[in-house]
């Protein structure tokens, strides 16, 4: 598959100046057993990452970077250093308080879209604000509202096997945005799309950006990175660079 193309002129491009501190990872470790060998998933990485950045992760197979994806997003915990989401330390978060984050702090959207088949696009957006406890008649009005801010309210009714490879991505990305969360974690999101709707999806995430979101994209696509306005490059589980976009 074609990537879609980096943006023609990336110094025209705004930069929202960053906001709060929202994640801390300071001399984060991963280690994994297999058998009598252990791996090194991440050796000692330490970031920081503000509001309203637009940041891209980038690695080789073997880096660390869906290590790294997974322990941000609270679905793993670190062997050894310190992660702080919003000034708490996840390491003493219970497993309904971990649960409540991935569920209102953090959006996420994945490669292979992760829909439920049987259900309509209005039904799979509303899932974040039933486990929220959020009305029925709150939560409808609101996925209404997240799927005509991805330009598919005239698909609310639509199941996936209706829907194109970029208009699932879309009901993903509204699924995503409709409890408001702090940072949305994208993890490869034209990893299924063709050329044209892959740059359609990045133009997306650039208008939310530019809405003040903030934006984490986990790739090995160099074409994709350049989309983001930072880029942090892991090798053998350690970060190799951290610099803005040029």
């Amino acid at each position: 598959m074609t990537p879609p193309p980096a943006p023609a002129a990336t110094a025209a491009r705004p930069i929202r100046p960053a906001g709060s501190l929202v994640i801390e990872i300071e001399d984060v470790s991963k280690l994994y057993k297999m058998g009598s060998e252990i791996i090194h998933a991440l050796r000692g990485v330490s970031l920081e990452i503000r509001r309203n950045e637009y940041l891209a992760i980038m690695g080789p197979s073997g880096s660390g970077k869906s290590t790294l994806m997974n322990m941000l997003g609270c679905l793993d915990t670190p062997t050894s250093g310190r992660y702080d989401f919003n000034g708490k330390n996840v390491a003493h978060m219970s497993d309904d308080e971990l649960a409540g984050i991935r569920n209102r702090e953090i959006g996420f959207v994945f490669q292979t879209f992760n829909l439920l088949p049987r259900s309509d696009a209005l039904r799979n957006v509303e899932l974040p604000l039933i486990y929220a406890g959020m009305a029925p008649h709150a939560r409808h009005e609101r996925a209404m509202q997240a799927l005509a801010n991805v330009g598919l309210a005239d698909r609310v009714h639509h199941r996936p096997n209706e829907l194109s490879g970029g208009q699932r991505q879309r009901v993903a990305i509204a699924r995503a945005l409709v409890n408001n969360p702090s940072i949305i974690l994208a993890d490869e999101p034209t990893g299924n799309l063709d050329s044209k709707t892959g740059t359609e999806i990045m133009e997306l995430f650039e208008q939310l950006y530019e809405q003040g979101q903030t934006i984490i994209v986990v790739t090995h696509e160099e074409d994709i990175a350049r989309h983001a306005r930072r880029v942090v490059r892991l090798r053998d589980g350690l970060i190799e660079s951290d610099g803005a976009v040029f």
